[in-house]
Parts: C-alpha cells; sequence; structure tokens
C-alpha cells in the first residue's frame, strides 16, 4: 500500500506524540523507536519493505535532520538544491537542473525547516525580515526569501559544500585548469600577489579561492571576512575567520563586510581574504591591499576581467565621491593579476583566463592576456579545450625576485 501526503502527515503527528518530549533522546534511541513504530504501521497498512524504510528515513529527518531535504544533502551527485516552496523542489546534479520528487508534508513544516537552519547561526527570518543568507553545519550557503517577498512560499536556495576541501589538484583532475597554470597561480600566491578571481553565479569561485588559498604558507597570520563562513584553511594555524551579520528585529547591530574589513586591519593580518566584494566595501578591500597587506584575495561577479574592473569603479564609487582617475589608479595598484571562470553549457566550470593587470595608459587600467582557455571539439555533449599560455609573460616580477622564485611557465621567458 502506498501512503498519501495525508497519510505521512498523521504518522509524522502520531510518532511524535508517544515519543517522550521531556528528555533529549540519543540517535540510537530515535532510530530504535522510529523502527519499532514502522515495524507496527506496516502491519497494520500493509506496508511493502521500500515502504517501511522510506517512512523510518522520513520520521528520522523529520526529527534530527532537516526533513526532506536532509537526504538531498546527503546525496553527493546533487551540488544545489532549490526549494519553490513546500511541492515544488528542484535539484542540481552534473551541472543539470532536475525537478525533484520529493516534497514537505505543508508550508508550515517547511518554515519550521528554515527557523531550524537561521537558529543554528544566530540568523533571524521573519515578515519583518523576510530575507536572509545563512549556512548549514557543513559550510553549505543557504538563502532564504519569504512572503510577503516571496510570491509562491518560502523559498530555500543551498549551494552545497564539498564534504572534502578542494584542492588544486582536484580542479586539475576535474580538467577545470592545466597544471601549468596551477603552478602559475601557486607561485604567484606565495610571492604575496593580489589575485582577484571573477566570473558568473556558480562559475567556481569561491572554490578556486580556495584551492588558492592552499598555497598560503602555513606560518602566515590570515583574516578571511565573508557572508557566510565558506572558506577552508585547516594548514593555516594562525587563522581569524570574520562573519557579517545582519540587523537585528529592531533593525540594528548590523555587522558589515566593510566594518569586517576595517577591524581587520587592526589584527596585525598578513594576508586579508574576502570572500566576495558586491558594494562599498571594495574601497576598504583595494586599500587594504595597497597598504602592506599583500597576498589578498577576494572574488566579484563579472563576465570578463574588463567587465569587473568596471563592477569594481562603480562600487568604490558608491563609497566616496573619488575622481575616476584615482580609483582606476588605486584600482591598478592593488590588484596584479585577475583569474576569470565560467561555467560552460555542459555544467563545467573552467578558468578561461589569466590576466595580468600590467597599469594605467591614457587613463585606462590595462590588461595583457597570460593565459586563455581555448574550447576544442566537443565529444557526447562535454565541453572540451586547454588553458593555453598566450606567449605573454608576467611583466611585474618584483614580488617574484624578492620571494627567490626561480624560472616557472608563464612567469618568466628565461629557461
Amino acid at each position: 500500500m502506498m501512503l498519501s501526503k495525508e497519510d505521512y502527515v498523521w504518522l509524522q503527528k502520531e510518532f511524535l506524540e508517544r515519543l517522550d518530549q521531556s528528555r533529549e533522546m540519543t540517535d540510537a534511541e530515535l532510530e530504535f523507536l522510529a523502527g519499532q513504530f514502522v515495524l507496527e504501521m506496516g502491519r497494520q497498512r500493509f506496508l511493502g519493505i521500500r515502504e517501511k524504510e522510506h517512512l523510518k528515513k522520513f520520521l528520522l529527518h523529520s526529527i534530527k535532520g532537516l526533513d526532506v531535504l536532509q537526504e538531498l544533502l546527503e546525496d553527493s551527485s546533487v551540488t544545489e538544491i532549490m526549494v519553490n516552496g513546500p511541492d515544488c523542489i528542484f535539484v542540481e546534479r552534473d551541472g543539470k537542473i532536475q525537478r525533484c520528487q520529493a516534497s514537505f508534508i505543508s508550508r508550515e513544516r517547511l518554515e519550521d525547516v528554515i527557523q531550524q537552519i537561521v537558529a543554528r547561526v544566530n540568523r533571524v527570518v521573519n515578515d519583518t525580515v523576510p530575507m536572509v543568507n545563512a549556512r548549514l553545519e557543513d559550510g553549505s550557503r543557504v538563502h532564504i526569501v519569504l512572503a510577503p517577498i516571496a510570491l509562491n512560499g518560502p523559498i530555500v536556495t543551498v549551494r552545497k559544500f564539498s564534504k572534502e576541501a578542494v584542492t588544486m589538484e582536484h580542479l586539475i583532475s576535474w580538467n577545470s585548469i592545466s597544471r601549468e597554470a596551477a603552478d602559475f597561480l601557486g607561485a604567484l600566491v606565495q610571492a604575496k600577489y593580489n589575485i582577484f578571481i571573477s566570473g558568473g553565479t556558480g562559475s567556481g569561485k569561491t572554490t578556486m579561492l580556495n584551492a588558492l588559498s592552499h598555497f598560503i604558507p602555513p606560518d602566515e597570520r590570515i583574516v578571511t571576512i565573508e557572508d557566510s563562513a565558506e572558506l577552508r584553511l585547516n594548514h593555516i594555524s594562525n587563522l581569524v575567520q570574520l562573519e557579517a551579520r545582519n540587523k537585528n528585529l529592531e533593525g540594528r547591530n548590523e555587522i558589515t563586510i566593510r566594518d569586517l574589513i576595517r577591524e581587520a586591519l587592526r589584527m596585525r593580518p598578513d594576508r586579508i581574504i574576502v570572500g566576495e566584494v558586491r558594494s562599498v566595501e571594495t574601497l576598504d578591500m583595494l586599500q587594504a591591499m595597497n597598504t602592506g597587506h599583500d597576498g589578498s584575495l577576494s572574488t566579484g561577479h563579472g563576465n570578463n576581467p574588463a567587465d569587473m574592473l568596471k563592477r569594481l569603479e562603480t562600487m568604490v564609487l558608491m563609497a566616496a565621491d573619488i575622481p575616476l582617475a584615482a580609483v582606476r589608479g588605486q584600482i591598478a595598484s592593488a590588484i596584479d593579476v585577475m583569474v576569470h571562470l565560467a561555467r560552460f553549457r555542459d555544467g563545467s566550470r573552467k578558468v578561461v583566463k589569466i590576466v595580468e593587470v600590467t597599469g594605467i595608459q591614457d587613463g585606462e587600467i590595462m590588461l595583457e592576456s597570460l593565459y586563455d582557455f581555448q574550447e576544442e571539439e566537443s565529444k557526447e555533449g562535454t565541453v572540451g579545450g586547454k588553458l593555453l599560455p598566450t606567449g605573454k609573460f608576467l611583466r611585474n616580477r618584483e614580488k617574484l625576485e624578492n620571494a627567490g622564485t626561480g624560472y616557472i611557465p608563464g612567469i618568466s621567458d628565461e629557461g
């Protein structure tokens, strides 16, 4: 006998009423009680083995986990979860978006799960504050929008965080970057070049930021600044992780990325890593890069490196009334190299450009491409190609010389 949605609602309520709510139960106790309950219900309703297993998992997830989201979070093939109300859930697998058969038993249950998520990270979301960014215990990023902003029910978007820290070796094996380009970027990080990563939504900017961060020497003091903590710098012992905070119910006590960058400058960091710049904090990030914090890293949304520079200009001008020539001068002196990523039609994410910021000419910021992605004929729906050197070599080698770096392809033309 197949259970209906109404059956699941009733069974969940019945199971909760039988539990001893006066004490905290262990996972083993809950699993045993759920098993006993499922056996009893199975005899009454003539449930098959598969239906019993599904019911038990549903009961356990609804109590100790995040209801139907829990199974999707545990599914390693799912990279993103999109909840458009209680009855409409989509997932991304292998770069493809598909509708999921799972659904919440009610709108109220979905709202309960949302409150459970935000409470874990001391965030608030309600009718007064209908939008919030949060994270799960594993670092997965969560974005939530409630009514009256979301017309078709509570909206939850989960960008899953890999259980295993993604390194440059992973990116090389996935053909996201070439070995030569990875060695090139690794040498730049170690020599304390300021690197900015750009790309569209879901192009892998944070993943690349994480991978580059693993090249930072372990004896340095690092301060990371993020909306929701995602970076994993397990090899750094002298690490300070700062996370922004939304306004409270009274509309006060907000801690912005800009506030955190200013505080970070007083913490004696060797480098500052800003997860992403979106607004006025761009000015403070550039000033940090220009005032002795070489080797800093950050990311931003842009269609290509040139467009990203225009966005940086706009965001700086939002923060202060500064002549455009001065803004461009500050950007050109702060950022040494830009890495641009793209997401392709087959769902793959690749580095498509590595460019050097070479200075100012005729009032414009000049870029020189060092590596370009050359797409090749695709097979079986995949995008082929290679990230190839352009033949141009890094002009600004002062930091490399100071670091004692020898010959590396793409950096020196001396073999």
